[in-house]
């Protein structure tokens, strides 16, 4: 049996009140929220804990203080059958925080509970599994755990690898531990005195951190910048960020650090583990988030699609938008194509495209095609800052892809102008429309082939 991947940190209560605004208060210039609906998930490294478990078939265990209250009532709820729970008896009340939310937009956070909780001594069971895991998650969130020196002593004497993912009031990482992922301006607050907010300031403060710490590495973590890893000395590795359209950004750094730990209990290095991280995270913020962490008890929507495409189509759909889809073998990009993908987007609110698969192209252009593979291609199209999404399909026609993902609109090239689309009658069996759109003229891959080969 697997040896588990153990989250220790602050456990918190999450919850988001999401309704509707149309009109101010008359006595003073703020929102008037309606039509409230009551989310709630776990928070802190509860959440961690649980975004870690819905990517592994390994266990994951949480380790945190919990007090007696309601709301640690309700997260031993929330959390069973997610993850197993080993408690550290505490007082002091559940840390709450509700985010008060307009649709994909937050207006304000209420926060309840004491700021530091008190805790009781380090349970057997739990510095046992501390002792054992494959990896050692810990997720501070600045209420005292990570400060508790059987806490400390239990980490310190690890076997797994340790992500220590820190927090401005909680207390130094563990020396020795594996791998600490601030984010930039948690590193800044840590490395005050080195100026500047570009890469080399990033790096100058990343090594000045693993001296501090004494830890084997830091990731630096910078949004849209992507995240920069260094171990102290020689030239750091930058792992670039996924593009990523909306989102809810909240978890988003919890879901890199799991993602990360997950990967060293599987025997990944350092470097690969960042990189996992990196891909991780920046997907969970396209599925939703930790907004939409429970989205499979919520009218989830009926769509069996790549897990990118699918968070893009909730995500539109959750906020009354409309989606587009278009498709084609797109062999060579070519202006022809940049015109008509850039035009699609317009129609709506995200844009899917639809590619067919190598064997696809081969039956459709012949053995000599494509001249890029479907991987190579989708990367392509996905770095188009109007593209959300890409699916590969294998069938000759993307009937079948479309009846999945059921788009609003579904746009074609110029070149069909004119006729009846073959997926015409697929999207009147949910009301969707088939629409042309100008094409680039002079311009095709099989005409760019032909050219290369005089």
């Amino acid at each position: 049996m697997s040896r588990p991947l153990v989250v220790v940190g602050d456990a918190l209560l999450d919850v988001d009140l999401v309704g509707s605004a149309s009109r101010l208060t008359p006595d003073a210039p703020v929102p008037v929220v309606e039509d409230v609906e009551r989310r709630e998930r776990p928070g802190g490294a509860a959440l961690a804990a649980v975004i870690a478990a819905s990517a592994t078939a390994r266990e994951v265990v949480l380790v945190a203080p919990l007090d007696s209250d309601d709301g640690a009532a309700r997260l031993r709820e929330l959390l069973a059958g997610r993850v197993r729970l080993v408690p550290i008896p505490a007082t002091g009340g559940t840390a709450v925080k509700q985010r008060i939310r307009v649709g994909d937009h937050s207006v304000a956070r209420l926060d309840s509970g004491a700021p530091v909780a008190t805790l009781g001594a380090l349970p057997d069971e739990a510095a046992a599994v501390i002792r054992d895991a494959a990896a050692v998650l810990v997720a501070d969130y600045g209420r005292g755990t990570t400060a508790a020196p059987d806490v400390r002593a239990a980490l310190a004497g690890a076997r797994g690898p340790v992500v220590w993912d820190p927090h401005p009031r909680g207390a130094d990482p563990v020396r020795g531990v594996r791998l600490v992922t601030p984010n930039a301006a948690e590193a800044a607050r840590v490395a005050p005195d080195v100026p500047g907010e570009g890469l080399a300031a990033v790096g100058t403060r990343a090594e000045a951190l693993i001296s501090h710490w004494g830890v084997g590495a830091v990731a630096v973590t910078m949004g849209a910048r992507g995240t920069l890893l260094s171990y102290g000395s020689g030239a750091p590795m930058v792992v670039p960020a996924v593009a990523v359209t909306g989102g809810d950004p909240c978890g988003a750094g919890d879901s890199f650090a799991a993602a990360a730990a997950l990967a060293l209990a599987d025997g990944a290095v350092t470097g690969e583990a960042v990189a996992a991280g990196v891909a991780f995270a920046s997907a969970f913020v396209a599925r939703g988030g930790a907004s939409a962490w429970d989205a499979a008890d919520r009218d989830a929507p009926n769509v069996v699609a790549e897990p990118g495409a699918e968070g893009v189509i909730a995500r539109v759909r959750a906020a009354g938008g409309t989606v587009v889809a278009t498709g084609g073998c797109f062999d060579l990009l070519h202006p022809g194509h940049v015109a008509t993908l850039r035009a699609a987007r317009g129609l709506g609110d995200c844009l899917v495209v639809c590619i067919n698969s190598d064997d696809s192209v081969r039956r459709l252009k012949g053995p000599s095609r494509p001249l890029v593979t479907a991987a190579d291609r989708a990367r392509v199209l996905e770095a188009l800052e109007f593209v959300d999404a890409v699916v590969v399909f294998d069938e000759d026609t993307p009937s079948e892809v479309l009846d999945r993902l059921r788009p609003d609109v579904w746009a074609k090239g110029g070149d069909y102008a004119g006729a009846e689309l073959p997926e015409t009658e697929v999207l009147r069996r949910w009301g969707g429309q088939a629409v042309v759109l100008p094409y680039l003229d002079g311009h095709s891959t099989t005409a760019l082939v032909e050219r290369s080969r005089v």
